[in-house]
């Protein structure tokens, strides 16, 4: 029953933020052109799902989607190499100096929510929940638990298997910010990778083993893993679509985006491509895994893409971080 109040959930919210995205602009069949999009591992399975049905009805135009890292995607956007960058968080200070100095103006696109889950291996009886102090022990590099004991002398007297995600992924980035703080230093030890696949598999294989990846990694192998509910201060709360959408499972929630050249938003096969994806990106979030944006925020992404606006809304005018829920931030 519990599942099927949540399929019907779900579909409401794609339906609802369906209804209220543009069309697709002018008939997609005419379109020709090629359109490069790189960036987020995160974000790269809701973007190829996008990319392989639009190019179902525009078969003039060729489109690609890289994975080199939120980090990654925004060095190559803000040096013109390509139209759009898929990202697992808003666009740095430094980020949009770089896209100011090659005069490089872009729109900030909300496209699906994710969660950040933190995982272990499914033998791993020891670990019910973890605060975010916890976490900071394991991750941070000053004052770190090294072995499971050293977070709670009746853990396993075992070395904790660390991994995470490459220095260019926008999941680092996040999870370091709400850990050890922006300034913050993570442990050097880890096993990294860009790719979430090489980290699954990485925890899947250690009983000792703990990483972070999106949600929808998760479910793609939750019989693999076990995620671990997480004490934001109000109580363990286990990550899913409803406790993402309400903002109860903090700090570990957070919106997509895909950030869209200005410049390439002029040609005909861009626009084509992202009015697809707006209108699209609701059911396809539900199908892959990712919680559908509320249907309030997908009308706001839809009328700022018909306007072209351009900047982001998540930094104020002295370059800091903007936070808070999205619908309060991004209007």
């Amino acid at each position: 029953m519990q599942r099927a109040i949540k399929t019907c959930i779900l579909t409401l919210c794609a339906a609802l933020a369906l209804a209220a995205a543009p069309r697709g602009d002018g008939d997609l069949s005419k379109l020709k052109g090629e359109i490069k999009i790189d960036g987020s591992s995160t974000v790269y399975p809701l973007s190829e799902a996008i990319t392989e049905d639009f190019s179902k009805q525009a078969r003039g135009v060729r489109a690609t989607v890289g994975v080199s890292g939120t980090g990654g995607g925004f060095k190559r956007f803000c040096r013109g190499e390509i139209d759009a960058c898929n990202a697992s968080r808003p666009i740095t200070k430094a980020e949009r100096e770089a896209c100011e100095k090659a005069s490089i103006e872009f729109i900030e696109l909300p496209i699906a929510f994710d969660g950040l889950c933190i995982a272990v291996h499914p033998k791993n009886d020891w670990v019910k929940s973890l605060t975010v102090e916890q976490i900071r022990r394991i991750y941070g590099a000053k004052e770190s638990a090294r072995r499971w004991k050293d977070l709670d002398p009746s853990w396993p007297d075992r070395p904790i298997k660390v991994y995470s995600p490459g220095t260019d992924s926008g999941t680092f980035d996040y999870f370091r910010e709400v850990t050890v703080g922006k300034d913050g230093t993570i442990r050097p030890d880890m096993s990294v990778s860009e790719d979430d696949n090489v980290l699954v598999k990485g925890v899947e294989g250690d009983i000792d083993a703990i990483g972070y990846f999106g949600l929808t990694y998760y479910k793609e192998n939750s019989g693999l893993l076990r995620a671990i509910a997480i004490d934001g201060g109000k109580g363990p709360v286990a990550p899913s679509d409803a406790t993402i959408l309400d903002g109860t499972y903090t700090p570990f929630s957070r919106p997509l985006f895909i950030y869209v050249s200005k410049k390439a938003a002029a040609r005909a096969e861009v626009a084509g491509f992202v009015g697809f994806a707006i209108e699209h990106a609701a059911e396809l979030a539900a199908e892959i895994g990712y919680t559908p944006l509320p249907a309030s925020t997908g009308s706001t992404v839809a009328r700022n893409w018909s306007a072209r606006k351009t900047g982001t809304q998540f930094l104020d005018p002295a370059g800091e971080r903007v936070t808070g829920r999205l619908a309060e931030i991004y209007n």
